[in-house]
């Protein structure tokens, strides 16, 4: 488990990590997003201990990391995947790794494998694909077999079935009771990789929740119904907290009541339905709703403008 308390960080007069509180609990991946420079990188810095905190604290599975003696078999980091000495080889740099916590080469091995590095395993860093380094990365985390993953942009530069391998692959561990938090800004894999999410704006949490209470923003259910009488269906639904829209003549929008429902309620009054299509947002609609007031766009504006006189000056 990780859990942060009134967590801030401060670099000189800005405020990268602005007193944030949550917990990411075991058994379930917990997404991280929020839009470039929200403070997700620092907050995940701040948990393993690269950056200290101007205030507040965070510990993992009940310590600060500094605390654990054996930290790789507490929590495994992938941060910056980069971060391995160009001329060391994949297996030289985990090796390296796990004699500082007495791990055996065996379970070196066992990494390698799991994470498809065997080809290249004995080839320099330097001249890994983003991709490779990326499941280096994941290797080092997994080395120490942690009962905590944090994992910064894992699927960065993967092909598909690289994005596919890790999403299996976190599941997994999060099916075994682990605790799996996760950053990605690829909307369509979180939608279907995490359970819970998080989201960071300008260094303060703007939502913490189930991933299906962020899709529905806590709205109710809202159902695309088509029909030959849309007058009559909407007298026939209309009550305490269902709201009806006019799409189209044939077309209404009914927030409030689930499919089937609507279904029955036609049928029991004689009216034709001849489309019934629950809608939901998707998550890149709810992460834009949740964080568009937390991007700057001052600096595009000024873009376009200067763009613009700079047009008119030429012509």
């Amino acid at each position: 488990m990780i859990e942060a308390h009134e967590l801030t960080k401060r670099f000189g007069g800005k405020t990268a990590v602005d007193g944030v509180t949550f917990s990411v609990q075991p058994g379930k991946v917990t997404g991280f997003l929020g839009p470039n420079g929200a403070g997700k990188s620092t907050t995940m810095r701040l948990i393993v201990g690269l950056d200290h905190p101007s205030s507040g604290s965070v510990s993992v599975n009940g310590k600060p990391y500094a605390r654990h003696r054996m930290p790789l078999h507490e929590v495994g980091a992938l941060l910056e995947a980069k971060a391995v000495h160009p001329r060391r080889s994949a297996y030289n740099h985990l090796r390296a790794l796990a004699a500082t916590e007495g791990i055996p080469a065996s379970r070196v091995n066992d990494v390698i494998d799991l994470t498809g590095l065997g080809p290249v395993a004995r080839k320099r860093v330097g001249g890994f694909s983003l991709g490779m380094g990326q499941r280096l990365g994941i290797a080092a985390a997994l080395l120490g077999d942690p009962q905590t993953l944090i994992l910064d942009e894992p699927v960065n530069g993967l092909d598909p079935e690289g994005v596919k391998w890790v999403r299996y692959l976190v599941k997994g561990l999060a099916a075994e009771g682990r605790t799996v938090f996760i950053s990605s800004h690829l909307m369509s894999e979180m939608a279907v990789t995490a359970d819970h999410l998080i989201v960071i704006g300008r260094g303060r949490i703007l939502a913490d929740a189930p991933i299906e209470t962020v899709l529905t923003g806590g709205q109710a259910e809202r159902v695309l119904v088509r029909t030959d009488d849309a007058d009559a269906l909407a007298a026939a639904l209309a009550g305490d907290g269902v709201e009806i829209r006019r799409e189209a003549a044939d077309e209404l929008t009914v927030l409030g009541l689930p499919a089937r429902r609507i279904a029955e309620t036609a049928f029991s009054r004689g009216i034709l339905v001849t489309g019934l299509i629950p809608q939901q947002e998707t998550l890149e609609d709810a992460y834009m709703e949740l964080t568009g007031g937390e991007v700057e766009y001052q600096s595009q504006q000024i873009g376009a403008q200067a763009l613009s006189a700079t047009e008119g000056r030429s012509s």
